[in-house]
């Protein structure tokens, strides 16, 4: 896995003077505290702090006014890989597994991995069905649990049978 693993996304101006708010896709602030330059040193941090709702507010040295602020809106944070702590088993990351083709326990081509999602309890994978059906959903989604999700590696990820049934 060689591709850069994004952990913001600029979402906006934050006051006047600058500053941005993020979207975080780590683990929280602290996280994302661990690095300065992003973008292959395109973005410097200078100043991160807990917007208290999730996110984070940042001072750029790329951003002196809002308007600098509001033209990065939309740009995402990325760092390289090889930046990133190693994984313990189980463990993954998103950008691991985002466009991995998904097959069931039988060996049945399902689709890819196109988006994955945390409404709170665990991670949902969604898989876009490959050839997408003329009618009814495109996509579906698989919760991101032993008995759903059997294995995965840098190729493909396999789901039970069951997940993948209409």
């Amino acid at each position: 896995m060689t591709k850069p693993v994004t952990l913001a996304a600029i979402a906006g101006a934050h006051g006047v003077a600058g500053e941005v708010r993020l979207k975080l896709f780590g683990d929280g602030v602290a996280t994302l505290a661990g690095h300065t330059s992003f973008n292959d040193g395109a973005i410097t941090l200078l100043k991160l702090r807990d917007d208290g709702k999730g996110g984070a507010i940042a001072r750029l040295a790329e951003s002196a006014s809002r308007a600098d602020a509001e033209g990065l809106r939309g740009t995402v944070l990325t760092v390289p890989r090889k930046a990133l702590p190693p994984l313990a088993p189980g463990e993954f990351y998103h950008a691991d597994l985002l466009n991995l083709a998904v097959v069931t326990d039988a060996g049945e081509t399902v689709g890819s991995v196109c988006a994955i999602e945390n409404f709170g309890a665990t991670d949902i994978i969604e898989i876009a069905r490959e050839p997408a059906p003329e009618k009814g959903p495109k996509t579906f989604m698989v919760p991101m649990i032993p008995a759903a999700v059997i294995e995965w590696d840098e190729h493909r990820l396999v789901i039970a049978g069951a997940f993948a049934e209409d």
